[in-house]
């Protein structure tokens, strides 16, 4: 993981919520997958938790499991501190240095920002029995047009692009099995943070309505969310 724009404070400087705004969103999305999939765990742990609101969200839906977030931004530690509660800790270092296994592990909107990301994804697989990925799908024909890759690379630090067949193939290659999968679409369901956000929330979905794959594919604004063991 290229580490110094997570340590130094710049990442920060572009990110000051640090995506807090959509966490109480994600937990949600997380929680239904959970439900739909009858995954139950008593033990939750998230890499690269940033702030730590979603696993605070998720402490709420599930107040008898012990939730742990693993960050390694300073910055991020900071935040995280500040939603400590009986059945949620921080932890500021890289879990693969930790003999830890949890029931469910969550990796949200990570892999992407990983140098190494095969090889990440690959060392996390036996610190949980199950696992949950959130993947930003930017790889979109509207996202190469418009240049928003490159957006996405500057301003959130993506070093990685996907789409949904790559990121499901991605997976795969790491040696995971995939359970359960879907696609999320926070352009019909967050308020628009872009004007170029507002301009696309509609076209994206009424397409989506007609095809979400389709719509990934051309429009982008899509993620996946998947279960995996």
């Amino acid at each position: 993981m290229t580490l110094s724009r997570y340590a130094d404070g710049s990442y920060l400087a572009k990110n000051p919520s640090w995506g807090v705004e959509d966490s109480a969103w994600k937990a949600e999305k997380i929680h239904q997958l959970m439900v739909d999939s009858r995954l139950s765990a008593h033990t939750i742990c998230e890499v690269g938790c940033g702030a730590g609101e979603i696993l605070s969200q998720l402490s709420l839906r599930y107040p008898t499991a012990q939730c742990t977030g693993y960050e390694v931004s300073p910055q991020a530690y900071e935040l995280c501190l500040t939603r400590t509660k009986p059945n949620v800790n921080f932890v500021l270092d890289d879990i693969n240095k930790k003999d830890v296994h949890f029931d469910l592990l969550l990796c949200l909107d990570v892999f992407e920002h990983v140098e190494d990301y095969l090889g990440f994804i690959k060392s996390i697989k036996t610190k949980a029995t199950y696992k949950i990925f959130h993947i930003p799908l930017d790889l979109s024909v509207l996202g190469i047009v418009s240049g928003s890759i490159m957006t996405a690379r500057h301003q959130l630090g993506h070093l990685h692009y996907f789409s949904k067949d790559t990121a499901l193939a991605t997976l795969s290659d790491a040696g995971y099995e995939v359970i359960n999968w879907r696609f999320v679409t926070a352009f019909s369901e967050i308020p628009a943070k872009s004007m170029r956000a507002q301009i696309t929330k509609w076209p994206r979905t009424l397409l989506h309505g007609i095809s979400p794959s389709l719509s990934a594919k051309l429009l982008g604004g899509s993620s996946l969310l998947v279960l995996a063991k």
